[in-house]
């Protein structure tokens, strides 16, 4: 049997999470009008309960439990690592021009990029945390830790493919109604996932390379994936407003993560 490096296994599991954003981008070929408003609202809670679902118990848990294995006082690197992948992540969103489905002001520093890059790199923001989270995972399992088994971070990776589906469809959806053709729709949109093994190799490499980290990194990923719900999906699922569709997307999300990650791992 082949044994692969831990940097090896995060490409590989990051890329199955990047081609779950290139299928959900290729219904656009499918799509010949707008998606409805509460098709696209329980997409994107969905989304946001598998998030939430995943930061728990992929990432906070398996850090909490390294820390304890460290003989470290276990709350610190969680407490600590999940405020910095917040703080991060709002750094990016204040410093990368991007641009928001149902905004008309784009985010970020100024910039003279056009719309439909501005749509692309939005959702790029949202896919870093992701594929670190991804990575991190797969990492761990190829040294052998024992909070992070290969099934916990293929149920990792399932999950966060499940959710990068309905992403994909939701960037390349509106970027034909930008006026994009179908086929330009679709590599943007798929283009948007590629940060993921980026995300996600970087990550193993910077956690190997000094020793002690990884409950750090996984805590950050998890704070920067509850970035990610609070500020923009969730907004996004309910659109100002109440949304049944929205809510009732956020809740199976969860559940389907949850009974993943209890029943598989």
């Amino acid at each position: 049997m082949i044994e692969l490096s831990p940097i090896m296994l995060a490409f590989i599991g990051t890329m199955g999470t990047f081609i779950a954003t290139a299928l959900g981008s290729a219904v656009v070929f499918l799509f010949r009008g707008d998606v409805k408003l509460d098709v696209r609202r329980t997409f994107l809670g969905f989304a946001a309960g598998i998030m939430i679902a995943a930061s728990f118990w992929s990432l906070l848990l398996p850090a909490i439990d390294m820390a304890e294995a460290q003989g470290k006082i276990c709350w610190i690197p969680a407490a600590g690592g999940f405020l910095i992948g917040g703080v991060f992540l709002f750094l990016l969103d204040k410093l990368l021009p991007h641009l928001h489905v149902d905004s008309k002001e784009p985010e970020g520093l100024h910039s003279t990029l056009k719309r439909t890059t501005l749509l692309v790199l939005a959702v790029t923001l949202h896919n870093i945390p992701e594929g670190l989270a991804v990575g991190l995972a797969f990492g761990m399992s190829g040294e052998g830790n024992p909070s992070m088994t290969l099934a916990s971070a293929v149920v990792l990776a399932v999950g966060i493919g499940l959710q990068n589906f309905p992403e994909g469809a939701a960037i390349s959806l509106p970027l034909k109604q930008e006026g994009l053709s179908r086929t330009k729709a679709f590599l943007y949109g798929a283009a948007s996932g590629i940060v993921e093994p980026i995300a996600g190799v970087s990550g193993v490499l910077l956690a190997g390379s000094i020793v002690g980290i990884m409950p750090w990194m996984l805590a950050a990923a998890a704070g920067a994936m509850i970035y990610v719900v609070v500020e923009e999906l969730i907004p996004e699922a309910h659109l100002g407003e109440h949304s049944h569709s929205g809510t009732a997307g956020v809740m199976l999300g969860f559940l389907v993560m949850m009974i993943l990650d209890i029943a598989l791992s």
